[in-house]
């Protein structure tokens, strides 16, 4: 239960991400309602075929506790530079998610609670981020042990960084077993 709800951070984090900076059109999101907030959610074929098997990926790596970051890169098109890094730190306690004797427990109300205040701040944050003027795209970057393998058709890739970002640092949250930070490199005009 509680993999799931980083999950879904994950997965409507991206989102909230690409809807929100028009990485892709409007018009290929959809609102559902989840944690009291009016999420947009994309029905875009190709998007959802690449995010899918990205995030069962993602899922099976928070359930071996491999995963220590995940981030969305935002990149204009015609250059290649890198304009937004949206960064998800994830610390994972070695303990049992939730054995019968676990002694850490947390108020799942307080989670979503978290969560939404997680995705609320990502939609709050194009009041303070440079337009993004030329047509961008993005990748996922995912964080795990040197020792993890990836699967098959995944390759690996530099940390496509910022020169001289500027950087917030958005709210985090956690459950009885993760903590999650969150913060936004962008580069200024």
């Amino acid at each position: 239960m509680l993999i799931q709800l980083v999950m879904n951070l994950t997965d409507y984090g991206i989102n909230s991400i690409l809807y929100q900076r028009g990485v892709y059109p409007g018009d290929s999101f959809k609102r559902e309602k989840k944690y009291g907030l009016p999420l947009m959610v994309t029905q875009d074929a190709k998007l959802q075929q690449f995010l899918t098997p990205l995030l069962k990926q993602v899922e099976f790596w928070l359930y071996k506790k491999k995963l220590k970051r995940l981030v969305v890169v935002i990149s204009e098109i015609k250059t290649k530079e890198v304009v937004e890094r949206w960064q998800f730190d994830i610390e994972t306690e070695n303990v049992d998610e939730e054995g019968p004797n676990s002694t850490r427990q947390k108020d799942e109300k307080k989670i979503r609670q978290e969560m939404s205040d997680v995705i609320r701040q990502i939609t709050a944050s194009v009041t303070f981020l440079p337009l993004l003027e030329e047509p961008c795209s993005f990748d996922v970057l995912i964080y795990t042990g040197k020792e993890t393998e990836a699967p098959e058709n995944w390759e690996e890739s530099g940390a496509k960084l910022i020169d001289n970002p500027e950087q917030v640092e958005l709210r985090s949250f956690s459950t009885s077993v993760h903590n999650v930070k969150t913060n936004v490199q962008y580069k200024m005009d």
